[in-house]
């Protein structure tokens, strides 16, 4: 047996999508989005998000069709979006199903009960939000799902964002 560098489980590169390698090269920030229904939690790590400013504000995300965050969150019609920083990188693979948690990725830390589902606590920026329809349009393999922002919680500026870029975390 070898161990090497390269991911075991990576398309060759001209097996690679072209339009996922485009987008892999914009720099997003790394969000994680949780809700909670019936005493079932459920969170993913969310890069492909905008936010818009307004009144209400929006959170624009675009969310695997079959994940349990999506299901989670049809249902209770509210979730928390919380901004992830430098410290936060394992946090942000074990909710993207990448990296081990054992007992599952909501025992990693503890969490706040708010009226839009788990916060994570030490995270320094996340906002309360509310689903815009329980039907939204598809965009590519993804739901484009919008929030309506209801609370935001900005609790620390001094904290580093984390950003995903060509599949790797930095900090900014």
């Amino acid at each position: 047996m070898t161990i090497h560098g390269d991911h075991p489980f990576l398309p060759a590169e001209g097996d690679r999508s072209p339009v996922r390698r485009f987008r892999g090269r914009l720099a997003s920030p790394v969000g994680l989005w949780t809700s909670e229904y019936a005493g079932k939690r459920a969170g993913l790590t969310v890069s492909s998000m905008i936010v818009g400013d307004g009144d209400p504000g929006v959170v624009v995300g675009l969310l695997d069709p079959d994940s349990d965050l999506w299901e989670t969150l049809r249902q209770a019609k509210t979730a928390v979006v919380s901004l992830l920083g430098g410290p936060h990188q394992q946090l942000a693979d074990a909710f993207g199903y990448v990296a081990p948690a054992p007992g599952g990725p909501f025992r990693m830390l503890e969490w706040t009960d708010t009226s839009w589902g788990p916060a994570p606590v030490g995270v320094s920026t996340w906002a309360g939000c509310r689903l815009v329809s329980e039907d939204p349009p598809e965009a590519g393999w993804s739901l484009q799902v919008q929030l309506a922002i209801e609370h935001v919680e900005l609790l620390a500026d001094d904290v580093p964002p984390l950003v995903h870029r060509r599949g790797r975390y930095t900090v900014i």
